[in-house]
């Protein structure tokens, strides 16, 4: 584990309330930011793959129940404008992960088979900052920062993991790998057997299934479940846990234990999700049984949004423009919910700018545990988690970037400008069938202004009413610049540290 030296102890000087549902509800329980700081709560992070916005029914979603995702809801919060750092896999979980932009940790795109990189073993991981306040940690489900042995969960501050390398579809049973198989055997698209591995913290990685096949993606979910419910229960009362769940759901091919295949009503995709909302009423339910059940936080978010050229296997953006693949809000805005009985208001929601880079620096806050001098883009939200009196955002702007490294999009807690950019889009028509994807075509952003506020949707330019939003946002996109760079500049950055690599560990 990377040595944590010369702390910086970061705390909220100034804490705002993220409107009135959630200052009456933080007023009724008499929580403060200081009875939470110093708590040490145990912490299950959720987090999904693929899914979209409109996919669960505190967002919306009304094809199919999710009643142990309502339940975290109503005992619980929302945050309705929560981004990630990148709609796409490994970029996106890097910074979730580490508390920083994916540019500065050197990771974008998905990594794959190949792949001879992964996140630095220099980085620290919010499992490295449990770990340093004696916490157990797991990690089960889809990794997906580097398959190799020194980038594996068990040498990133993790005690134990289960689970596959990277994404489920990078497999050459996934249906359209052998449509494309069957047409030219020598696409470079296929893949190598898809592996189980397990570890220990000390230990090597083991192979426990060479040979992923689908009846294994069937229990995935089930068995991913199962070990986190016993992770839990299994936990001492003085030994606080991190629980990291990582679903390779609803990632496609989808796949679903024989319990809920076709009871959804609402195809596949419904009885995947409610599949994962059993799974999410499991580590409730072991959370109720455990030494733990009065002081748990439940963290439940996605990666990016949902693989729309899948069409009836793909999620719902809720109506946010596009999807995976693209930072428009349909890609990169994921429902967010934070369920912690006794700290977070019931019922109550947070309509301001936050991030999966938050959530470094706020369980930092929450286990004790002073930042490093390394340095990281994300800030607590504690006092937006409790729903504090007058807590706002503490973001002054957040930006997005995609591919190797374009920056697309610069935000502030109102306005969302667009840099000009080429960006994949089915142009209003369906996606496939099936689990077999229709095909993308590429089109031009031009340089565009969106008032997030009245237009989440991000249907109207309004960059010719409002030209001082639009000049402030590019002199603070150019700051971002200097130091994470820009590939469509063809500029580095003066502070991107790149990913750890096979070649410099040899």
């Amino acid at each position: 584990m990377p040595r944590i030296n010369q702390f910086i102890i970061r705390f909220i000087t100034s804490l705002l309330c993220a409107g009135p549902l959630s200052s009456f509800a933080a007023a009724a329980s008499g929580v403060s930011v200081e009875d939470v700081s110093g708590a040490r709560p145990s912490i299950v992070l959720i987090f999904m793959d693929d899914m979209g916005y409109g996919d669960i029914g505190p967002f919306g979603a009304s094809e199919y129940p999710t009643p142990n995702l309502d339940r975290m809801a109503d005992e619980g919060r929302r945050f309705t404008d929560f981004v990630v750092s990148s709609a796409v896999c490994s970029a996106s979980r890097s910074a979730l992960l580490t508390g920083c932009y994916h540019r500065r940790v050197g990771i974008s795109g998905a990594l794959g088979p190949k792949s001879r990189i992964g996140l630095a073993p220099e980085e620290t991981t919010i499992a490295e900052i449990c770990k340093a306040a004696g916490y157990r940690t797991a990690c089960f489900g889809k990794w997906h920062l580097g398959h190799l042995e020194p980038f594996l969960p068990h040498h990133q501050g993790f005690d134990e993991f289960y689970g596959i390398p990277y994404s489920n579809d990078m497999w050459p049973l996934h249906p359209d790998t052998i449509r494309r198989r069957l047409k030219d055997p020598n696409d470079p698209g296929n893949w190598p057997p898809l592996p189980i591995m397990q570890a220990k913290a000390g230990s090597q990685v083991e192979i426990v299934n060479a040979d992923v096949q689908p009846s294994d993606q069937e229990q995935m979910t089930v068995e991913l479940t199962r070990r986190s419910v016993q992770f839990i229960e299994d936990t001492d009362r003085e030994e606080p846990f991190f629980l990291y769940l990582p679903h390779p759901m609803v990632h496609v091919p989808l796949y679903v234990s024989e319990r809920f295949a076709g009871k959804s009503g609402a195809g596949l995709f419904g009885d995947v999700m409610m599949e994962v909302d059993w799974s999410v009423g499991e580590i409730l339910s072991a959370i109720e049984r455990s030494h733990h059940a009065d002081n748990t936080l439940v963290i439940f978010t996605s990666d990016n949004g949902p693989w729309l050229s899948y069409g009836d296997h793909a999620g719902s953006t809720g109506r946010l423009r596009e999807g995976k693949g693209t930072m428009w809000e349909g890609g990169c805005r994921e429902p967010t919910l934070m369920h912690w009985p006794g700290r977070v208001p019931a019922g109550s929601s947070c309509e301001h700018l936050c991030s999966t880079i938050d959530i470094l620096p706020t369980i930092a806050q929450l286990v004790g545990v002073p930042l490093s001098d390394k340095k990281i883009d994300g800030e607590s939200i504690v006092d937006l988690l409790i729903g504090a009196p007058g807590a706002v955002t503490p973001h002054r702007s957040l930006v997005g970037y995609y591919g190797g490294g374009q920056l697309q999009t610069i935000r502030n807690e109102r306005f969302k400008l667009v840099f000009p950019h080429r960006y994949r889009t089915l142009a209003g028509k369906s996606g496939g069938t099936n689990g077999m994807p229709s095909g993308y075509q590429m089109v031009n952003a031009g340089l565009e202004l969106y008032d997030l506020d009245n237009d989440p949707n991000e249907s109207v330019n309004v960059i010719d009413s409002h030209p001082e939003v639009a000049s402030r946002l590019s002199a603070e996109a150019e700051r971002y610049r200097e130091t994470l760079g820009d590939s469509l500049q063809k500029r580095r950055g003066s502070e991107v540290r790149g990913p750890g690599s096979i070649k410099e560990l040899q």
